[in-house]
């Protein structure tokens, strides 16, 4: 009978491919053995933070990897945190992160899977919502899980020690929240779970928690954080150097052309057919490169008043700028042209023509039919 799996050898040379660090990898090997010999897929877990709706694809670093391990014949379970994402995860932060109602959490998970379908075989990903088995432990049970670590093992963990050291305040459940993340690994007894280096402190502890409930532990996978479109710091949205995955062809175009040359090689499109490219090329070529101005801009008809309207109003009227602060921050900065001619001056009034086209940054545009 024919293997259900590739060669061990053939597995890890794809397992390895562009992880950080696998943690033992000779337990990885075992388990791939056991796996082949029993014909018995192994229990690949990626958790998913659900603090927000929308993915990038820094984030599909990870989801690539799972991935390659579904195509390897593994099952991938998707565990979505609505639970532990009421805690927070404090991971690489200098302070507690807000927390968020389950409601809340669900409805991003939602959207999370929805988004992870772009990159993995929907129909055989097991997706469970860790709310199943953490919602149903009672407080005896938090503290008997609690008592299984310390408190000095967590204090190795980097951004707890640097915020100790500092005199930052660390919330008690804030160390709940990498046991939670353990028992998701006892309840779907994870085989081997994957993260981004960041969260080396958390997969650790999971291996430990499963020892402490009698469990083989688990195999951890790093994977590298994707520097984001600036150079400089990890793609997140809280510093605008992102790019979604769930992006329009042409906004994913135009955020990669920003990337530094050295980075490019860790950069490359999926999300859409070479045809789809090549449209978005096309598209940012004609508005960037050659001037043109795009098919399909909206159009506003307003009253110009006979003393005239100064471009300042204009843009306020046409709601191309939040505030006249703003507006005028944009029109200073030579943000702002008016038929293809720039004005630099905020209380320069509108020509009196039948059509205007306003640009407003790269690619906001504007048609403004005067009446």
């Amino acid at each position: 009978m024919s293997s259900l799996f590739p060669s061990i050898n053939e597995q890890m040379d794809i397992i390895r491919r562009g992880a950080s660090e696998i943690i033992p990898e000779e337990e990885l090997l075992k388990k791939l053995e056991r796996s082949v010999q029993t014909q018995k897929p192994l229990n690949i877990k990626l958790g998913c933070d659900p603090s927000r709706p929308d993915l990038h694809i820094g984030h599909a670093v990870v989801l690539r990897k799972l991935a390659q391990f579904q195509e390897l014949g593994h099952q991938a379970i998707l565990i979505i945190g609505d639970f532990t994402g009421m805690i927070g995860d404090p991971t690489g932060r200098n302070q507690t992160r807000p927390s968020l109602s389950l409601e809340d959490t669900r409805k991003n998970g939602e959207s999370y899977f929805e988004q992870a379908s772009k990159i993995l075989d929907r129909g055989k990903t097991k997706i469970v919502y860790n709310s199943e088995w953490l919602g149903k432990m009672s407080f005896e049970d938090v503290i008997k899980l609690a008592s299984r670590y310390t408190v000095a093992r967590m204090l190795e963990r980097d951004d707890f020690t640097k915020r100790f050291r500092s005199g930052e305040p660390i919330s008690i459940h804030e160390f709940l929240y990498p046991l939670a993340q353990a028992m998701d690994s006892v309840a779907i007894e994870s085989d081997v779970e994957l993260g981004g280096t960041d969260q080396k402190f958390n997969l650790l502890v999971g291996r430990d928690i499963q020892r402490e409930f009698n469990m083989e532990p688990q195999v951890i996978l790093t994977m590298p954080l994707l520097v984001g479109t600036d150079g400089v710091e990890k793609m997140s949205k809280s510093y605008g150097n992102y790019i979604g995955i769930s992006d329009a062809p042409n906004d994913m175009y135009g955020k990669t052309l920003s990337i530094p040359d050295t980075l490019i090689y860790n950069y490359y499109s999926m999300y859409y057919s070479p045809e789809t490219g090549q449209e978005a090329e096309d598209a940012f070529d004609r508005l960037f490169i050659k001037k043109e101005i795009p098919d399909d801009i909206p159009e506003m008809q307003i009253a110009l008043p006979a003393e005239g309207l100064s471009i300042l109003e204009l843009l306020s009227i046409a709601q191309l700028a939040p505030t006249k602060t703003e507006a005028r921050r944009l029109i200073q900065q030579g943000g702002v042209s008016v038929n293809g001619e720039k004005i630099s001056d905020a209380n320069a009034l509108v020509p009196l023509q039948p059509e205007l086209i306003v640009k407003v940054g790269k690619r906001k545009f504007l048609k403004i039919i005067t009446k």
